[in-house]
């Protein structure tokens, strides 16, 4: 019966995908927490602080992504 299958546990991603698995997560998270905070600094009018913090973050979080996803 199909009911009876276990699912297939998800597969690292190795070689050339790693590194793009990896590009991604980073681009990813920078793209969008800067985005949440460039909108941050024009509802709040201020010069650029929320963009940073955002890159800053998402950089962060796309690190932890990646070692979490594709670490050993």
């Amino acid at each position: 019966m199909t009911g009876d299958q276990k699912p297939n546990p998800p597969q690292r991603p190795e070689g050339a995908d790693a590194g793009w698995s990896a590009v991604g997560y980073l681009l990813g998270g920078m793209i969008v927490w800067g985005g949440i905070g460039w909108t941050v600094d024009h509802w709040l009018n201020l010069p650029h602080v929320g963009l940073l913090v955002g890159l800053i973050g998402g950089g962060a979080a796309g690190v932890y992504l990646i070692v979490k996803r594709l670490g050993a």
